[in-house]
């Protein structure tokens, strides 16, 4: 009997830790089959519990393009859609939302000096009106945030930093104080609650030094204050991003390398005060309890125990890494970090233009050309931390098949109570791994997505441009492009873009 009881008990705490993937709908939009443009495929942009933002350049035979918008609610139902006239110049650089006002940032398809335009419509109603932002600085944007009082667009010119605030009121274009100043990377723009904006820089300061410089703006542009993170003596910080605890102060993590290297030996957590005083922690990656579980068995073993051994000589631990710090999120009573890690691969296109004569010797002469050919990721970090930017735990995830041609996150967090979900796409499957803490639960799965009719046929090459994002509270969207296959229906074989609502719980 005592056996019985500790079996059901047993299969009750399973159940209870192990999350479940629910596939709620799938929304299609059928597609020509020879239609392969970039220019005219569909994208989706979340709008959050308002639904879904579906939209793409049509090129018309008149030469003439329009864009097109979809609204779906959170029933995946459509509730407005139609056709804008778009001049031809432009392209869509980024979407943002701001309380019932979905912003679609527009840029220069073909040079970096043309206007901003912004359309700004009512996510209720479809209605909008343009905003035109005279570019007198020619940049590229990268990044935008939308406030009650304007827009924030942040770039680089002649490799400074710099971000503009367009004001509503005025309808005119200034450059925020603190930039265009001195070269660096634009780590992060991000609004809080209190309507105000951190921006975070890295860049060197007069010792060499590569800093953090943490800018808070009012909702109208107007510098509040400036923190400067400086790293102890031979560190340099790489990047960072910020978040507020619920204590009023900052915290702030990212990943820190040596002096003149880009390359990542480990994770920072600073915590900021109101004052602006500061600590930083170090964490090198051979610290990291689960930071090689991507590896196979053997060769993790084997890396541990080097890890061991210098650590018995006294020998420093040099592990290096390119590695995006893509999140810092609140969890309970602590933050989560999650980045990835990833590097560039290449092929080499070998020609043999000729040859060299010399009396003495012949020889032939050859050439290779280096060509890009995307980044290879490798594996997701997730870092747990307490409020006083303490590191508490740390996991991994593999995402070895993972790849693509533009930096980008892969890997998404599905918190619950007492485990965490982590979750990629690709292709046609979703995979998953869940850990508490320093525990892994339930290692790596693959879900397919779920088609719309029954004997849908969806074989492994047959998605195209899969993404997948968070969207409300712990819902998800999956999207792409994908050739269905059936038999039992008219039509054997459809092209069509979806959209797949999931849940996790």
């Amino acid at each position: 009997m005592n056996a019985v009881k500790t079996i059901v008990i047993l299969l009750v705490s399973l159940n209870s830790v192990c999350a479940q993937l629910e596939q709620l709908d799938r929304y299609e939009l059928i597609l020509p089959d020879n239609e392969s443009a970039e220019r005219n495929q569909f994208k989706v942009a979340s709008l959050e519990d308002d639904g879904l933002l579906i939209y793409r350049v049509v090129s018309e035979a008149t030469g003439d393009d329009k864009l097109q918008l979809i609204r779906l609610d959170t029933a995946m139902k459509e509730k407005w859609q139609g056709f804008v006239a778009l001049d031809k110049s432009l392209q869509i650089s980024h979407i943002r939302t701001y309380k019932d006002i979905v912003f679609l940032l527009f840029k220069s398809a073909r040079a970096v000096s043309g206007n901003f335009q912004v359309m700004a419509a009512d996510i209720k109603s479809g209605s909008f009106v343009v905003h035109t932002i005279e570019n007198f600085i020619p940049f590229n944007p990268t990044d935008f945030v939308a406030t009650n009082r304007g827009l924030m667009l942040g770039g680089y010119f002649n490799y400074r930093p710099l971000v503009l605030f367009y004001n509503f009121s005025t309808q005119r274009a200034r450059v925020l104080p603190g930039f265009f100043n001195e070269p660096g990377e634009l780590n992060q723009i991000k609004i809080n609650t209190d309507e105000t904006v951190d921006i975070v820089v890295s860049a060197k300061n007069f010792e060499r030094k590569k800093c953090l410089w943490i800018r808070n703006y009012d909702a109208e542009g107007n510098l509040n204050k400036t923190t400067v993170l400086e790293p102890d003596q031979n560190k340099h910080l790489i990047f960072g991003r910020s978040t507020h605890m619920g204590n009023r102060a900052q915290v702030v993590a990212g990943i820190y390398g040596n002096r003149n290297s880009e390359y990542s030996r480990g994770i920072f957590l600073a915590e900021i005060n109101e004052a602006g005083e500061y600590a930083i922690q170090y964490y090198n990656f051979g610290d990291l309890q689960n930071f090689f579980s991507y590896m196979k068995a053997n060769r993790e073993r084997r890396t541990k125990e080097r890890i061991e051994r210098r650590k018995i000589k006294g020998k420093k631990i040099k592990f290096n890494y390119r590695l995006l710090v893509q999140e810092v999120v609140p969890y309970g009573n602590q933050y989560i970090m999650l980045g990835e890690a990833f590097y560039p691969t290449y092929t080499y296109l070998t020609s043999r233009p000729g040859y060299s004569y010399n009396p003495a010797y012949f020889t032939s002469m050859y050439r290779s050309d280096r060509v890009f050919n995307g980044y290879q990721y490798t594996h997701a970090v997730v870092i747990g931390f307490d409020t006083r930017g303490k590191l508490v735990w740390d996991n991994s995830f593999e995402i070895n098949d993972a790849k693509s041609f533009e930096l980008q996150q892969f890997v998404k967090i599905a918190p619950d109570d007492d485990h965490i979900s982590l979750l990629y796409l690709h292709n046609n499957l979703i995979r998953t791994k869940i850990i508490k803490g320093n525990q892994v639960l339930e290692g790596k799965s693959a879900d397919p997505l779920k088609t719309r009719f029954d004997f849908d046929l969806i074989k492994e090459r047959d998605t195209e441009s899969s993404k997948l994002d968070y969207w409300y509270s712990n819902h998800f969207f999956a999207s792409g492009v994908q050739r269905v296959r059936n038999q039992a229906r008219e039509a054997a074989t459809r092209k069509v873009f979806f959209i797949n609502k999931l849940k996790y719980q």
